[in-house]
C-alpha cells in the first residue's frame, strides 16, 4: 500500500472521529453521584437493585446499569483492612499460620508441604511432606506442631479444602481461635504466602 495512501486514511479516520459525538445518555448530576456513594457507604448490603428502588422512591430518574457503575467507582471504606491489619501488627506473637506448597518431583507427581508459622519473628514450628494431604493428617501435624499446651492463641489458615470440617474442630479443641482468611485474599495471611 502507497504511503500516501496510509496517510490518507489515517486522517480520514481522525476527522470522522472527532466528528462523531460521544456514546452515552446524559450525564447524571454530581448530587446524585454522591448521593449513591454515600449509600453505598452507609449500606454495605445494597445493591444497585436497591439503589436504583431508593433513587426512584427519592425521584431521580437514574438507569440500574449506571448506578451499578457508579458504585465501582464509590470511594471504599478502609476501615475493615485497617482492623485486620492492626490484628496481624498487635498480637503478633500469639498468632499462628498454616498453609500448604506443592514441589513437583523429577517423576512429574507433587509433594504437598504443610508448615506452621510463627507470625512475629517468621520462624517456621512445623512442616511436613506428604503425596496425598487429608484433614486427618493435617490434625496430626498441629498435634505435633503444639505440644503440651504450647499453642498460640489464634491460627490463621485460608479456605482450601483440605483442612474440611475435622481441622477447625481440631484447632479450637487445642485451645486455639480458628481466623480463616477471606476467599481469594492471600495478602491476610502475608507471612505464610510469602
Amino acid at each position: 500500500m502507497p504511503r500516501w495512501h496510509r496517510v490518507g486514511f489515517r486522517l480520514y479516520w481522525a476527522l470522522l472521529c472527532k466528528v462523531r459525538r460521544r456514546a452515552g445518555g446524559k450525564e447524571i448530576p454530581r448530587e446524585v453521584r454522591d448521593l449513591i456513594f454515600q449509600m453505598v457507604a452507609e449500606n454495605a448490603t445494597w445493591g444497585a437493585p436497591r439503589i436504583h428502588g431508593e433513587l426512584l422512591m427519592l425521584g431521580f430518574e437514574v438507569s440500574e446499569r449506571t448506578i451499578s457503575r457508579w458504585m465501582r467507582r464509590a470511594p471504599r471504606n478502609p476501615e475493615p483492612a485497617q482492623r485486620w491489619r492492626a490484628f496481624l501488627r498487635n498480637p503478633g506473637e500469639a498468632i499462628a499460620a498454616t498453609d500448604f506448597f506443592t514441589v513437583p518431583t523429577l517423576t512429574f507427581s507433587l509433594l504437598y508441604c504443610f508448615f506452621v508459622i510463627n507470625h512475629d519473628r517468621r520462624r517456621i514450628l512445623h512442616f511436613n511432606v506428604t503425596r496425598h494431604p487429608t484433614s486427618h493428617w493435617i490434625v496430626q501435624q498441629l498435634r505435633e506442631a503444639f505440644p503440651c499446651q504450647s499453642a498460640p492463641r489464634f491460627l490463621l489458615f485460608d479456605h482450601d479444602q483440605k483442612y474440611g470440617l475435622e481441622v477447625p474442630a481440631a484447632i479450637r479443641s487445642l485451645n486455639m481461635e480458628c481466623v480463616q482468611t477471606s476467599i481469594h485474599r492471600p495478602w491476610q495471611n502475608g507471612v505464610a504466602e510469602r
